[in-house]
């Protein structure tokens, strides 16, 4: 029989890691492997120093002092700006900056942002006839071309050429710009100017729809009478010439509508009395 204080086959052997000071206790019976030594200011590394050459303390300060100049120099450039824009505000001088077409601006025009809620429809409405004009006159040289093309002459193609060049940019001062500048600002007298123009519009339109002729050379308009004519001598060039005067009679309704619509705002609106007024004043001005 064992006797009562044997040892137990089963125990692990203790293994005192103090015993033997300066010693490392075998591998083979630690759990942990040791960790590597550390400096002793691995976390307190407080007084270390960076050394930055002279050269660049000076570079960063001439840097510095250029970009407070640039910044001086902007703040100075928007003052003056600012000042410049209350000063035409205060005129009543209206800075417009070109923004149509986006690709290439040669206009401005922006009516959500500068019209009344009210009239923006109406307002887009004249731009599209304003751009029906412009089609128009483009249409008319696409169809004189192939008029010419068939034996029509140069001449009538020159003159296609010179009711595009002129009436586009003649449509848009005379009469389409008047009425932007009229529906922004509420003048009585740019609606005299839009009422004057605007006539003389359609007028040409219905003109050039029928294109009898007596003014124009009659081939250099696509108008019914041309179109007739020129059917007989070549059907291509006559099926061109008719779908120029649909686009005539197109815009001239058009055209109708809008100057219909804007006088009754005009007239609803008070702004007859008030044209009335400026107009008045602005011939006792002129005598004296």
């Amino acid at each position: 029989m064992a006797g009562r204080y044997d040892s137990n086959p089963f125990d692990e052997d203790d293994v005192n890691p103090f015993a033997h000071p300066g010693s490392v206790p075998p591998a083979s019976n630690s759990w942990l492997s040791p960790l590597p030594p550390e400096p002793a200011d691995f976390y307190n590394d407080y007084g270390a120093t960076i050394d930055i050459p002279l050269d660049k303390a000076k570079d960063l300060k001439k840097k510095e002092k250029e970009l407070q100049v640039k910044e001086a120099e902007l703040i100075k450039r928007e003052k003056e700006l600012k000042r410049r824009e209350d000063a035409a505000n205060r005129a009543g001088i209206i800075i417009e900056e070109k923004n149509w077409p986006p690709f290439f601006p040669i206009i401005h025009h922006d009516i959500e942002s500068e019209i009344p809620i009210h009239l923006q429809r109406l307002q887009y409405i004249a731009f599209a006839s304003f751009l029906g004009l412009v089609a128009c006159l483009f249409w008319n040289i696409i169809a004189v071309t192939v008029a010419w093309i068939e034996g029509g002459g140069v001449k009538i193609w020159f003159l296609a050429i010179l009711y595009f060049i002129s009436g586009s940019p003649c449509a848009y001062v005379f009469w389409y710009q008047p009425l932007y500048r009229a529906m922004r600002t509420e003048s009585a007298l740019k609606f005299g100017w839009f009422f004057l123009f605007y006539s003389l519009h359609i007028c040409f339109c219905v003109y050039s729809a029928v294109a009898p002729p007596i003014i124009f050379e009659g081939k250099s308009l696509t108008g019914f009478f041309p179109a007739i004519d020129v059917i007989s001598n070549s059907v291509l060039a006559g099926v061109f010439y008719f779908i120029g005067f649909g686009l005539f009679c197109l815009e001239s309704l058009l055209s109708i509508w809008i100057i219909q619509q804007v006088y009754m705002y005009f007239r609803g609106s008070g702004k007859a009395v008030k044209m009335k007024q400026e107009a008045a004043v602005g011939a006792l001005r002129a005598a004296f």
